[in-house]
């Protein structure tokens, strides 16, 4: 079968039927595993070939200087995967954070700013964004005061109409351009590292559905992130670029190598951590993972890191939309609700695996797999139906992440900083909110992420008991 298809003649010889791409001996079928030691063995092969070819010229610069091209191949693949996956993840995050906006409303002078460079200049008064003037809602353009409750419902309506056109876009990309856009890509990735072939995974194709689709999902405002996702993009860029130089077209064990760079790239954009991504890379995706490879991967990860940072797709010159900042130092006794939160954070993470094994076993065997579009439909509308009532998971998750994460300043007047109860049960009501229909929402037919669900969820948490902590001490 695939590579031992032959055709019996009468003289006891065979021929071969295949087609050519199938009788190159360095092709793979797919979901064939590859043979590290075969491919090592071309790979040292066409160097020699590489040092005998110039040998026999008596030229000894043109010698070094071919033997030098060949070395440096991989810093200039390395470099170029690295370049893309910047500019596709700044292409991705100010994608995200316009059509997220859409769902309130629209700036008047540019439609396409989003809220927060349409309404920079009123940033440092009180309330600035709420009362921008050049940032309108959904309700004025039917005239109707947005404070009002006929404001409200229409605001609410519009915000649950978008989620679900947003969702069914991206369920339709995946499901009529690229089926292995769903999902974050990482098992599938670890799978391809460890020597496994999935053609289609890594296409041109799929890159473009992925980044499209990867906009319209987590702009819809389902529980999902787009940071584990973006390992699956630097994967296809590196699939992209590999196609430059025999040396990786044709060789899956070296190809493998630059998938290991790929997705430190991928994590370094993420979370704006270049070494995190090498780690990453290192120890939770990678096979085969050479001491070479180690640095190609840093500098992958560095140059992608670089060009997001040029590219400041935030508008505030930082690599991600939200950072933790502590100026204050904390005490011994704060290890007792440091250590709830642990316990807390490790029974839901169980719940959580648990749970989402069983609802995705439910789909694949049940009616919902012949309906995947129809079901992210119900799951946004859900989603956004319960989001809208709650401010702390309204907006952009990264948004809300970071202001859960931030300290507050004298003076400032946003509920988190002048809390009671009512933001308690506001948090716990979001945090448990996120936790059930995360379970529903992972594992569908969308491109979906779980670091920034599994962030929010947290946060919430962790936000509710200290303001709890706090309110307590108060009294």
């Amino acid at each position: 079968e695939g590579m031992e298809e032959r055709v019996l003649v009468d003289d006891d010889s065979t021929i071969d039927v295949r087609p050519p791409l199938l009788q190159d001996p360095a092709y793979y079928d797919d979901f064939d595993t590859i043979d590290w030691l075969r491919d090592s063995t071309r790979d040292r092969k066409l160097r020699s070939k590489v040092d005998r070819q110039n040998a026999s010229k008596h030229v000894r610069i043109m010698r070094k200087l071919s033997q030098a091209f060949y070395a440096v191949q991989a810093w200039i693949i390395v470099a170029l995967i690295g370049l893309l996956t910047g500019l596709l993840a700044a292409a991705i995050d100010v994608g995200v954070d316009w059509f997220t906006d859409i769902r309130f409303g629209w700036c008047k002078a540019n439609f396409w700013q989003s809220s927060q460079v349409c309404c920079r200049e009123f940033a440092d008064e009180e309330d600035g964004e709420q009362f921008c003037p050049k940032y309108q809602q959904w309700s004025q353009l039917f005239g109707v005061d947005a404070v009002s409750k006929g404001g409200y419902a229409l605001n609410y309506f519009f915000y649950i109409l978008i989620s679900i056109i947003f969702a069914s876009m991206a369920a339709l990309f995946v499901k009529a351009f690229a089926r292995w856009a769903a999902g974050s890509g990482i098992p599938e990735t670890k799978t391809i590292l460890g020597g496994f072939v999935i053609r289609g995974f890594a296409s041109p194709n799929t890159l473009l559905v992925k980044c499209i689709g990867l906009i319209f999902s987590v702009s819809s405002g389902l529980n999902l992130g787009k940071e584990g996702p973006l390992v699956h993009v630097g994967v296809c860029c590196a699939e992209l670029f590999s196609k430059l130089f025999s040396k990786y077209r044709l060789n899956e064990a070296k190809k493998r190598e630059l998938f290991s760079a790929a997705a430190a790239a991928g994590v370094s954009v993420a979370f704006g951590a270049p070494i995190g991504g090498v780690l990453f890379s290192l120890e939770e995706v990678s096979y085969y993972f050479p001491h070479k490879t180690l640095w190609r991967s840093f500098f992958c990860a560095a140059v992608a890191a670089v060009t997001l940072m040029y590219m400041n797709p935030f508008h505030t010159g930082k690599l991600v939309i939200f950072q933790v900042q502590y100026t204050h130092t904390w005490v011994t006794i704060e290890l007792i609700p440091f250590l709830l939160l642990a316990i807390i954070g490790g029974l839901i993470g169980s719940f959580f695996i648990k749970l989402n094994i069983k609802m995705c076993h439910y789909r694949k065997t049940s009616w919902l797999q012949k309906y995947p579009i129809q079901e992210v439909m119900f799951i946004a509308a859900l989603t956004s139906l319960i989001s809208y009532l709650n401010p702390y998971m309204r907006g952009n998750s990264g948004e809300i992440i970071g202001s859960l994460f931030d300290e507050c300043d004298p003076g400032e007047k946003t509920l988190l900083c002048n809390p009671d109860y009512k933001v308690v049960l506001w948090l716990l009501m979001g945090g448990v909110m996120r936790f059930t229909l995360t379970i529903f929402t992972f594992g569908t037919k969308v491109p979906a992420g779980l670091f920034i669900p599994s962030l929010a969820i947290g946060a919430s948490f962790g936000r509710a008991l200290g303001i709890g902590f706090q309110l307590e001490n108060s009294t």
